[in-house]
């Protein structure tokens, strides 16, 4: 195993993961919002108002009168400009690489992250199919226009950055950081998990459906990421799931509640969160269980294993 046990190879005081989590939450919500701080300077030169419809609705970047696949990428590029920011910090203050944030050692499996991404892509789009041929009336035809090839290029390759920054920070810096602390699996895993569900507190289905409503289904996209970071001794699979889960629903379907208004080919009326849950569950659980069978995982015990530490790799 090397994913969590590389975390004693770097520095792990409590210190330097607050420095580096502040560190990378300024850089996004500064350089990588000036793209979209200039627009709304622009916009405000013509309409003084749109401050205030800002005010009134954080999350209804329409009022900034913009493309819809060009406001995809300003709200994109926080997460390019944070991940860039951890990349360049991870050195000098956890004397550790990205790679081995990744999964411990030097080198990146790619397959993991596209077998990943097509299984979880397949499954969603079953799901998708299953549910529109059952409740065609709840969906309309949103986008038969030749934007929706510029959607798909931006979303493959901008949204790759999004995901590998989230699955980053969570399921490999901060799980290898909880892991210094217990020495154990379930520790990072339930952390980790509950921490990306109320990192997404904010986002508008949240404001929409509720907090105790929305942030359960966010903490079990995290356990089930979580869970095959951890069979998977890496974030490569996790990556690519969270890729493909994210590149779907902006070309595939969109509704006036998500967190990425994009021009996609269908748009849904109504969202029932409980619906969507039990499903994402289902979802999770068949994808863990093909995944297990395609990576030739053994037994899920893994997950409640101590951490076998050397203690003259442990640095401060």
């Amino acid at each position: 195993m090397n994913h969590l046990e590389s975390t004693f190879t770097g520095k792990n005081s409590f210190w330097r993961y607050i420095v580096m989590i502040v560190a990378v939450l300024i850089a996004s919500n500064t350089i990588g919002a000036l793209p979209l701080l200039v627009a709304l300077v622009i916009k405000s030169l013509s309409n003084p108002d749109v401050f205030s419809l800002l005010a009134t609705n954080p999350n209804d970047y329409s009022v900034l009168g913009l493309n819809p696949n060009t406001l995809l990428v300003l709200m994109l590029f926080p997460f390019i400009a944070g991940l860039a920011a951890f990349v360049l910090l991870i050195k000098p203050l956890n004397n550790r690489t990205l790679k081995t944030t990744i999964n411990g050692t030097s080198k990146i499996r790619w397959n993991r992250f596209f077998i990943s991404a097509l299984v979880w892509l397949l499954l969603s789009a079953a799901y998708f199919f299953i549910y529109l041929k059952i409740d065609p009336s709840n969906f309309k035809l949103n986008n038969k226009t030749t934007s929706l090839i510029l959607l798909s290029l931006i979303s493959l390759l901008l949204i790759p950055f999004q995901a590998a920054f989230e699955e980053v920070i969570f399921r490999g810096y901060l799980m290898q950081g909880f892991a210094s602390i217990l020495k154990n699996r379930w520790f990072p895993l339930i952390m980790t998990s509950i921490f990306f569900g109320l990192m997404h507190a904010f986002n508008p289905e949240v404001k929409e459906y509720g907090f105790l409503t929305m942030i359960p289904q966010y903490i079990v996209f995290g356990l089930i990421f979580g869970i095959i970071t951890l069979m998977d001794d890496g974030i490569e699979a996790s990556m690519g799931a969270h890729t493909a889960n994210n590149v779907f629903l902006c070309i595939m379907v969109t509704n006036k509640s998500s967190a990425l208004q994009t021009p996609a080919l269908y748009e849904q009326y109504h969202i029932s969160p409980w619906t969507e849950f039990t499903a994402l569950v289902v979802t999770g659980i068949v994808f863990i269980l093909i995944l297990k069978v395609v990576f030739k995982w053994n037994d899920f015990s893994i997950l409640y294993k101590k951490i076998s530490v050397h203690k003259q790799n442990q640095m401060v």
